[in-house]
């Protein structure tokens, strides 16, 4: 089986991390696959959403130690790791950096499901996503002192952009676990159910998504996106534009009438309750 599993059925993408008996550390296989993977998330109109997970028993351990010390890992090769400064700069730009790259230009939901372990690297795969749902008893940690290395992907970019910069800091220097509470109590994951009921909790959730109207959603999501760089005038000249656009499909149309005729079930209900009486 590959190191990554890519699947779109009914709209919805899959992506899976598939080295179960790694914990579904990294390996240059996974990378690969999930780059070409979100990039045909990007360029596919029939892909409404996308879920990523993890197979056995935890999320994503991140980075797989052992392989990063013999040369693989984060890494694109062993010469890499084990020639110059700038060849492992450049394998990272080349490999793990492409994802939240090619990320931010998708417009469509990414929710993250978290069970078991997610940790550094993998702890940031997720915070990449739109939404993070997590399990209970999910342990999340930023664990890269404990390798004596930095967040190479993007995890000081994210992780203060959710949590604030104290928290991040913390995070980062103590290497300290969160469960899936105290996780939530801080803003690090959107939802936190029991262990027993996270499945049905994101399957219900994705399926809400797939029904939401598409392009209200993706400018929705881009203008939030956009607005934590451009000023008020700028935000609110965007979004007068996205409001053109939506308020001439179909799915506007049709939504609003239904919602007008919902509202006038609702006023003969009324008034016919109040004739009764």
């Amino acid at each position: 089986m590959a190191d990554l599993i890519y699947e779109v059925k009914g709209h919805l993408a899959r992506i899976t991390m598939n080295r179960p008996e790694h914990l579904n550390c990294f390996s240059e296989e996974m990378i690969h696959l999930w780059t070409k993977a979100l990039e045909d998330v990007r360029d596919r109109e029939d892909i409404y959403a996308v879920l990523l997970s993890g197979n056995g028993k935890a999320f994503c351990a991140g980075g797989d130690v052992k392989a990063m010390a013999a040369g693989d890992g984060f890494f694109e090769s062993h010469d890499d790791i084990s020639s110059t400064a700038l060849a492992r700069k450049n394998s990272l730009w080349k490999g793990i950096q492409r994802i939240p790259l090619i990320l931010e230009e998708i417009d469509k939901p990414v929710v993250a499901k978290i069970h078991g372990a997610a940790v550094g690297a993998g702890l940031d795969m997720a915070l990449m996503c739109d939404v993070r749902i997590a399990s209970e008893s999910a342990t999340m940690s930023e664990s890269y002192f404990n390798a004596g290395i930095v967040p190479g992907d993007g995890g000081a970019y994210f992780l203060p952009r959710i949590i604030g910069r104290d928290k991040a800091l913390d995070m980062f220097w103590t290497t300290k676990v969160l469960k899936g509470a105290e996780a939530e109590r801080i803003g690090l994951v959107t939802h936190v159910v029991p262990d027993d009921e996270l499945d049905d909790y994101v399957e219900a959730y994705m399926q809400k998504l797939l029904e939401a109207p598409q392009t209200a959603m993706r400018l929705t999501k881009r203008a939030i996106y956009q607005s934590e760089q451009i000023t008020l005038r700028s935000s609110l000249d965007m979004v007068s534009s996205f409001m053109g656009i939506v308020t001439e499909l179909d799915d506007y149309r049709t939504r609003t009438s239904a919602l007008v005729e919902k509202l006038n079930r609702k006023h003969k209900k009324h008034a016919e309750e109040k004739e009764k009486n």
